[in-house]
């Protein structure tokens, strides 16, 4: 399988996984090897079966109470969470390769996919492989420098990337629902400016308070176990989200203090 967009890397899980790139137009490619030759833990397995579930939710029309924006949420959560578990295990590379291509198909499913949300993934995937390399005792200084260059780069595409992405699934979210914009959707898509932006080079850099975004005049705070919206007029609304099993995901809000 190979990554979209104009450059690939090649995973770093064989002895001599980190070689220098050939140069193409002044950047370096690398190839990736064939799905069908990947193997995977029962572990990752489970998680990759359970994030390509939220593939299957826009088959038809949604049910009550399931937000494509939210289920895509879950799913994207699901991703990262994975995804910083796995770069502990230089060698586990194919499984950082198919979980890439799940949460695009899964992007696809539930909010009709962009080129722009690919190219994320496959440069924020490239990022990781170059990270663990780093962290390789065989890697020469030489190498070592030239990925830390390409990762100034690859760290500037990122962060315009997750700007032009943001928008995207906010715009999709809101024409998704139907009727007057709710609290529910801008808790969703607050969130979902939150997550995108856990891509971003400085996302890492931040820790301490809770993580705050703005949606138009609303503010939403991501608690971890829920999410505050405080509203222009004062009003606060504590909102969960709801799993609707084999179906996807919502949001359910509901004002603090009644």
């Amino acid at each position: 399988m190979r990554v979209n967009g104009p450059d690939h890397v090649k995973p770093l899980a064989a002895p001599r996984a980190v070689k220098k790139a050939s140069k193409v137009s002044g950047r370096g490619r690398y190839s990736l090897l064939p799905v069908g030759e990947m193997c995977y833990s029962d572990e990752t397995m489970t998680k990759i079966k359970a994030l390509s579930l939220f593939i299957l939710m826009l088959s038809g029309c949604a049910p009550t109470g399931v937000s494509p924006g939210v289920t895509f949420l879950t799913g994207l959560n699901s991703y990262q969470v994975e995804m910083r578990s796995l770069e502990a295990r230089p060698e586990r590379w194919p499984e950082r390769q198919r979980l890439a291509e799940s949460i695009k198909s899964a992007h696809m499913a539930t909010l009709g996919g962009s080129r722009e949300f690919n190219h994320l993934v496959d440069l924020d995937l490239r990022r990781r492989e170059f990270n663990i390399a780093l962290h390789d005792p065989r890697l020469s200084p030489a190498r070592a420098k030239e990925i830390r260059e390409e990762l100034i780069q690859i760290n500037s595409d990122i962060d315009g990337l997750t700007r032009i992405v943001k928008g995207q699934v906010a715009n999709r979210q809101l024409a998704s629902v139907e009727g007057s914009q709710t609290v529910e959707t801008v808790a969703a898509v607050g969130l979902l400016n939150l997550s995108i932006e856990n891509f971003s080079s400085t996302a890492r850099q931040s820790s301490g308070s809770a993580p705050v975004t703005r949606v138009g005049p609303y503010s939403v705070i991501d608690e971890g176990y829920f999410t505050t919206v405080r509203t222009p007029e004062g009003k606060v609304f504590r909102c969960s989200t709801i799993m609707v099993q084999e179906e996807g995901a919502g949001m359910r809000c509901e004002p603090v203090g009644g």
